[in-house]
């Protein structure tokens, strides 16, 4: 059963972009191939670097996809196995693909600025102000819980070996960076030299996860934060050039041997979903809708990813034709990664010799309370990918083991490229407000470092500020997807384009998360006295500043405001 839904899922996202991505390219947002590119145009050597399309697309593919998509189905599939895998498919094709595509392309036309900037010119002054205090919200809360969560799976009850791996990406990347631009080498055989180094140093942290330091002597939990927020400050002010893109590109190779391999198990095992197809009512859960929607997030449709589309991207897209592969094939590669989840979460969550694979299931998805912490859940979805892997004959360990690596390096991509674009997001506040000394890089980087790690750090009750507030931020990204599309419309709009193409996936995604966001008010207020004050508090005032938004894109669709460039 899991084989036959997996080929019409992956026909369904051939469909998408040979057939629906080219015509939202021709002949709605008509790319031009010959049209010159920020990229060239702005082009400064360090935010502005025009990027052969491979390159760009590991760098984008490996930014946007972080913890989230693995995240977000992990917990959905107490839902049942159907409703996410359909929203992680469909809603990647109609919504997600579109939104990011359109991002990108917005962008792209208007100086590679980010999605508020850019919102300036579309919708009006205010706009850009609430949409950058929405971003500034949403990513310094998120990248705060992706610290806390590789650090915690540093630690030595879960992945350590994932550590040294990571770290020799690292030091590869800023090798690769120099031989690729500044030595002329050839990406081909640069690349497969640094994979193969990678897959020594998986097997090596394998075979020594703690590389024989004692556990007393190995950094604790807040050691692991205040490393992790120094590696992401460094790596905001660097040139893109000298580290994030052969980072990312080399992660996104491991990404596409994890793909691969664990997709080639599915067919290879044919294992049978241990959830069910549909349970609306599982115990303590929120209703299936919007929730759904809201939780599986990044699988799907994810308004971070038109912060990366429009903040690093579109600075080193080198022609507007390669915005249909970037954009709109590189959410298809997040949703692939998504859909993994969903399959590894309800028929790999155990291994092929299992004899009731039904009876782990229940027991880990037996009501809300189970589904566990943000750690708990990356390590669901590592079990049950490595059993996908194992079923090709390859061990249990070192399954275990590269995709553990896998999933950390990518959480560690999404920090890098979101505290730069942290940066960004400061640096325009700054020009809004005319506080000149935020166009320093490291001014900007410094205080979105700090953002982070209040975050990271700052505890609300037993909790980290970011986990405390982490259920905010599913709300608030779909908000901002909503947002990002809302701004699509108006632009296709304003150049009489046909906007059903953003508007119709833009009123589903603002529908949904407004009206989550009022479910959530409602709760919070529920346990005023017991953590839900401050809650309520953040989430009325996000609401607000979503609803202010739509409110002034009316008014500018009224007056027919705007400048109708290309």
């Amino acid at each position: 059963m899991t084989a036959l839904v997996t080929v019409l899922c992956l026909a369904g996202y051939v469909l998408g972009y040979f057939v629906y991505a080219r015509f939202l390219a021709r002949r709605v947002f008509v790319l031009d191939p010959s049209a010159k590119t920020p990229a060239h145009t702005m082009s400064d050597g360090v935010d502005y670097v025009p990027t052969r399309r491979s390159i760009l697309f590991g760098h984008h593919f490996a930014s946007i996809t972080g913890l989230a998509p693995m995240l977000g189905p992990a917990v959905a599939v107490i839902w049942g196995w159907l409703p996410a895998t359909l929203w992680v498919v469909l809603g990647a094709i109609f919504v997600g693909c579109v939104h990011d595509f359109s991002a990108l392309v917005l962008s792209m036309r208007d100086r590679g600025m980010s999605i508020g900037k850019v919102a300036e010119g579309i919708i009006g002054p205010r706009a850009k102000m609430l949409f950058h205090l929405i971003i500034f919200f949403g990513i310094a809360l998120a990248m705060g819980v992706f610290v806390f969560v590789i650090a915690t799976l540093f630690e030595p009850s879960m992945f350590p070996s994932a550590v040294l791996p990571s770290g020799v990406l690292i030091v590869l990347a800023l090798i690769m960076g120099r031989l690729l631009y500044r030595r002329k080498f050839p990406l081909a055989p640069t690349a497969a030299i640094g994979f193969v180094i990678v897959m020594a140093a998986v097997w090596i942290g394998m075979k020594k996860p703690m590389m024989g330091v004692s556990a007393d002597a190995w950094p604790t939990g807040g050691g692991w934060t205040l490393i992790l927020l120094a590696y992401a400050g460094v790596a905001s002010v660097l040139p893109v050039w000298s580290l994030l893109q052969a980072r990312d590109f080399l992660n996104s190779l491991l990404l596409y041997t994890g793909l691969i391999l664990a997709y080639l198990g599915i067919f290879v095992w044919h294992p049978d979903f241990a959830a069910p197809a549909f349970r609306p009512d599982p115990a303590g859960a929120p209703s299936i809708f919007p929730f759904v929607f809201i939780i599986i997030a990044c699988g799907a449709a994810s308004g971070f990813h038109s912060l990366v589309a429009s903040g690093t991207t579109a600075k080193q897209i080198n022609a507007e034709g390669d915005a249909r592969l970037i954009g709109y094939g590189g959410m298809i590669g997040e949703s692939l990664l998504g859909l993994l989840a969903v399959l590894a979460c309800t028929a790999g969550l155990v291994g092929p010799a299992a004899t009731d694979p039904r009876h782990l299931w229940q027991a880990t998805y037996a009501d809300w309370a189970s589904i566990g912490g943000l750690a708990d859940k990356i390590g669901t979805f590592v079990t049950g990918t490595s059993n996908f892997i194992e079923a090709l004959g390859i061990g249990s360990a070192p399954a275990t083991a590269f995709v553990a690596v896998v999933v950390v390096s990518f959480a560690l991509t999404t920090l890098d490229s979101a505290t730069r674009l942290l940066r960004f997001n400061i640096s325009e506040i700054g020009q809004t407000l005319h506080l000149r000394i935020l166009d320093n890089r490291y001014v900007a980087s410094l205080l979105a470092v700090g953002a982070i790690g209040f975050f990271a750090l700052y505890e609300i009750g037993d909790k980290s500020a970011g986990l405390a507030l982490w259920r905010l931020f599913g709300t608030t990204n779909q908000l901002l997807a909503g947002l990002a599309l809302l701004t699509a419309t108006l632009y296709l709009k304003q150049r009489r384009k046909n906007p059903l193409y953003t508007g119709i996936p833009m009123v589903f995604m603002l529908a949904s998360a407004l009206t989550a966001m009022v479910l959530n008010l409602r709760d919070f207020a529920r346990d005023w006295n017991d953590g839900g004050a401050i809650l309520f508090v953040v989430g009325s005032v996000l609401l607000v500043l979503g609803v202010w938004l739509c409110v002034e894109a009316v008014i500018t669709l009224t007056r027919g405001k705007g400048h109708p460039n290309r």
